[in-house]
């Protein structure tokens, strides 16, 4: 990793927004991301003691797609058209991919997921990723594809290499470097990991 590089961008962003993301200047941008207090719901509905039916975890999957301001237009529609179509067994074993992702065998959960969502070409890093992201916000990475690309470029992360489809292996590299880059900046700048590489968004493009 080139750290000069990411302790530069820190020190401009900061220079810039002194209070990092609880400065006033950014306080439109935190309001967008954070008025659903999806992390609160993720939190509440996919409890590793849920008593949830598979079909109330999937309604609750899409209903995060759907509110997330981090998800693009074009796939919450896919992916609540995919879900709705979802017959009993589809939707538990979609419920149980995605509760054991969360809890128990992360990459199991990780690649069942990822093959069901193929079957109808929505295996994308934002579907796959953003549910994680809120629900454990301090641990978990959301991948957008064009700030992933970014940082690994611009921060010459020689041990990464992103491809458009998800993999475990891209998942688990760039979790790691996140929970461990952020500890080289200020605090301010990672309020949660979204936070953090959405602060590497905003400084490196």
């Amino acid at each position: 990793m080139n750290k000069t590089r990411l302790i530069a961008a820190a020190e401009q962003f900061l220079h810039q927004h002194p209070k990092g993301f609880d400065d006033p200047s950014l306080e439109a941008v935190v309001k967008r991301h954070s008025k659903a207090n999806l992390s609160e719901f993720a939190q509440a509905h996919f409890a590793q003691d849920s008593a949830a039916t598979d079909a109330e975890i999937v309604d609750a999957m899409v209903k995060v797609v759907s509110r997330s301001s981090m998800v693009s237009m074009f796939e919450k529609p896919k992916f609540r058209d995919f879900c709705g179509q979802l017959d009993a067994m589809q939707k538990g074993f979609l419920a149980d991919a995605m509760m054991s992702f969360l809890h128990h065998d992360q990459e199991a959960g990780f690649d069942a997921m990822l093959s069901l969502l193929d079957t109808h070409k929505l295996a994308k890093w934002s579907l796959m990723t953003i549910i994680p992201a809120y629900y454990a916000p301090q641990k978990e990475v959301f991948v957008k594809p064009t700030t992933a690309k970014g940082v690994v470029t611009y921060l010459e992360l020689e041990n990464l290499v992103y491809k458009p489809r998800p993999s475990w292996a891209f998942y688990t590299g760039y979790r790691d470097w996140v929970n461990s880059a952020k500890q080289l900046v200020d605090p301010s700048l990672s309020p949660s990991n979204a936070a953090f590489t959405g602060f590497l968004m905003m400084s490196i493009s």
